[in-house]
């Protein structure tokens, strides 16, 4: 009984040692031998692995995958259209691995794939932004390269953002992990009660910054932690600390229409603005101004023990 079933196990079929060849564009992205992605490791096995089969598919996911770009605002003020993506399309492609296991056909694929949609078109860009709903300015010590530099870098991340009808927003997802190879620097200075250390001090003046814009606007405050000393750049109680690991500053668009996160830094002056469609039916806040002095610092040295 056992020589019985090792015999059916090992019989050859007639296209075991066919290739499927998987291009895209007549470029060749991979040649998958029948073996490998087969169940059992002898000639002939009549039963596909699942674990390779899924393991190709990612790889070919990652080979094909274009993320589409939303419409944005450029320096002048113009819309930059948006751009579809691509990504594989995994049910017609192991379709394909399938058919080809079983019947040796085809022996050439295509790879298919399905466009990507952008969240924001140019249509939508342009509609909601012409009505201002929130803004909020702060000031910073310009001549701090370090911490202007990371305040420019994350301004530059939520400049464009646009939060849907019912959305969430959170900031940490939005500007993401602040590291080195993203071009975040060390800011070594205290900012009254804000102590910047490590990579991307100063990304708490931007949050503040778009908590005020926000709140003047109307937005639902969903998450907002305060530092633990009040710092200067806006008035007591009105900041909201934010870090990677800790704490994060997150709101929700409680309108019917989408909401337009515009961001700019440049000289001293951070300013966040919120626009949204023309016929917004919005509940605005009235909110204290920021300081217009610039905010105390103190630089500070790591200690080093030899």
């Amino acid at each position: 009984m056992r020589h019985f079933i090792l015999s059916a196990i090992i019989t050859l079929l007639p296209f075991d040692g066919h290739t499927l060849s998987i291009e895209s564009g007549g470029q060749l992205l991979a040649a998958i031998p029948r073996a490998d992605i087969t169940l059992l490791p002898v000639p002939g096995s009549t039963f596909p692995n699942p674990d390779k089969i899924s393991h190709l598919l990612d790889s070919l996911s990652k080979e094909v995958q274009r993320l589409p770009e939303n419409a944005k605002i450029g320096a002048s003020g113009a819309i930059v259209a948006e751009k579809s993506g691509v990504e594989l399309d995994r049910k017609k492609m192991e379709e394909a691995l399938l058919s080809f296991f079983y019947t040796g056909a085809p022996l050439k694929a295509e790879v298919p794939t399905r466009i990507i949609y952008p969240d924001v078109d140019s249509e939508l860009l342009d509609h909601i932004r012409s009505r201002l709903i929130g803004r909020y300015t702060t000031f910073f010590n310009g001549g701090n390269k370090e911490r202007s530099h990371n305040i420019k870098l994350a301004t530059e991340t939520l400049n464009g953002k646009v939060v849907f009808p019912g959305e969430t927003f959170s900031f940490n997802k939005a500007i993401g992990k602040r590291t080195a190879k993203r071009g975040y620097m060390k800011a070594p200075v205290i900012v009254r009660g804000e102590l910047s250390e490590g990579i991307g001090g100063g990304i708490c003046q931007v949050s503040s910054t778009l908590f005020n814009a926000a709140d003047n606007a109307g937005m639902s405050i969903v998450q907002r932690y305060s530092h633990t000393k009040a710092v200067t750049y806006v008035p007591s109680g009105r900041d909201a600390t934010v870090s990677w690991y800790g704490p994060d500053f997150v709101f929700k668009n409680p309108y019917s229409q989408p909401v337009l996160i515009r961001a700019h830094a440049y000289g001293s002056q951070l300013s966040v603005t919120l626009y949204s469609a023309p016929n917004i039916e919005f509940r605005p806040r009235s909110i204290p101004g920021a300081p217009a002095i610039l905010p105390e610092e103190t630089t500070f040295m790591h200690r080093t023990d030899k």
